[in-house]
C-alpha cells in the first residue's frame, strides 16, 4: 500500500494523512487490539472542544479500510477496526516508496541531495549508511 498524496508541507502523519485520518491512526496505533467507532469517537473528542459526528468517523474509517490501512470485522452490530501494520511498519514503507520515487524520478539529483542532507546526521546513521552501501556493492547485479 502506498500513500499517493505524500505532503511535505506537513510533519508526522499529516504527511500521509487528512488531520482526521492521522488522529484516527494515532489512537489506533496507541491502542492494543481492536476499536470500534464509538470508543474512537469519545477518545478524540477529548481532546477538542467540539464534538465529532459518528458517521464522520466512520466514513474516514470505512475509507482508510477502503486504502488497505485499516481492517474492519464485525462483531454483532458493531464493527471493530484494527490497523494492517503498526506505525513502525507503515512508516518504513512509506520512506521507502517515497526514496525510490524520488530516486526514480530525480536520480543523481536526489542521491546528491539526500547524501548532503547528512551533514548533521548522527555518526551511528553515517556507519550504518556505509555499511548498507558496502553491502550493495556486493550484490550482483
Amino acid at each position: 500500500m502506498k500513500i499517493e498524496n505524500f505532503k511535505f508541507h506537513e510533519n508526522g502523519l499529516k504527511r500521509f494523512f487528512g488531520p482526521l485520518e492521522a488522529r484516527i491512526m494515532e489512537f489506533l496505533w496507541n491502542k492494543s487490539g481492536e476499536a470500534a467507532i464509538k470508543e474512537v469517537v469519545r477518545t478524540l473528542e477529548r481532546d477538542q472542544d467540539k464534538p465529532l459526528s459518528f458517521n464522520t468517523v466512520m466514513t474516514v474509517m470505512n475509507r482508510l479500510v477502503d486504502k488497505g490501512i485499516l481492517r474492519r470485522r464485525s462483531e454483532s452490530r458493531s464493527s471493530l477496526y484494527r490497523p494492517v501494520m503498526t506505525r513502525d511498519e507503515f512508516m518504513d514503507r512509506q520512506s521507502r516508496e517515497l526514496a525510490r520515487d524520488l530516486v526514480e524520478e530525480f536520480g543523481p539529483l536526489a542521491v546528491h541531495h539526500m547524501v548532503d542532507a547528512l551533514e548533521k546526521a548522527d555518526p551511528e546513521l553515517l556507519k550504518t549508511l556505509e555499511q548498507k552501501l558496502m553491502d550493495k556493492k556486493k550484490e550482483p547485479s
